[in-house]
């Protein structure tokens, strides 16, 4: 049985096709319950396993809820994809107001830790116990796009929370590893094709992948057995700008 966040576009939805395709169990979660539909809807013979459930991952009682939900419905939980996420806009730092910063924060950072503490309550009881939670960190962490503070701090924060989450999981057979992606074609980066700012101050256009491939890389991730665990995984179009000086 697997959990997706952020289930209904986008990254979200290339993952729970991909899940679904390989016969898990599905529960997409969201704060667009239509979007969320849909994406049921698309998964085929795959849709009568799924449920949609609208959850803020930002607000402690709802991903109570949702949790609650699943225990109920399904009595365990194999797989969390911590994926819902959000951005601020791209201008200087000093122009940023707080509440743009915590909303940046409340759902990628603190949404991804309420969902990451619910889940180890229930894998840590359920039996069999054990299970696996999947980040979607980003290559940001490490190399940031100009004006983008509030992203690339909470996202340098998920891979604190990865590395903490293996660890404190580890003797209770529960393995988390972290996927950092970079240029999936989406809604989201549908500008990228046509100019991106890059660090020179320059605006270029960006190579994009098929956000397809995302889905299957998660699924790798998630097929291997509790002893065994990816850490960190890095999936980017070839030829966008990262390595090296771009």
């Amino acid at each position: 049985m697997a959990l997706v966040t952020g289930a209904g576009s986008g990254i979200g939805q290339a993952v729970a096709t991909a899940l679904g395709s390989a016969g898990y169990r599905l529960v997409l979660a969201g704060r667009r319950v239509q979007a969320l539909e849909a994406v049921r809807r698309q998964l085929g013979g795959a849709a009568d396993a799924a449920i949609c459930v609208p959850c803020d991952v930002g607000q402690p009682d709802s991903v109570r809820a949702l949790f609650e939900l699943i225990e109920q419905r399904h009595g365990r939980l194999d797989l969390l994809f911590n994926n819902a996420g959000t951005s601020a806009p791209a201008v200087p730092m000093e122009e940023l107001s707080f509440e743009q910063w915590m909303t940046v924060i409340q759902t990628n950072l603190t949404g991804a830790f309420l969902c990451t503490q619910a889940a180890m309550r229930l894998m840590k009881r359920q039996q069999p116990r054990g299970g696996r939670i999947i980040n979607n960190g980003s290559i940001s962490a490490s190399t940031p796009r100009p004006f983008s503070a509030p992203y690339t701090a909470s996202k340098h924060a998920i891979t604190g929370l990865t590395k903490s989450t293996a660890l404190d999981g580890r003797e209770f057979d529960i393995a988390c590893g972290q996927i950092d992606i970079g240029n999936a074609a989406t809604d989201m980066t549908q500008a990228m094709s046509q100019g991106v700012l890059q660090a020179d101050g320059r605006r270029a256009p960006e190579a994009r992948m098929d956000v397809e491939h995302v889905g299957r890389a998660v699924l790798q991730m998630a097929s291997l057995p509790l002893d065994a665990n990816v850490l960190f995984m890095t999936i980017m179009a070839t030829r966008m700008p990262f390595v090296g000086r771009g």
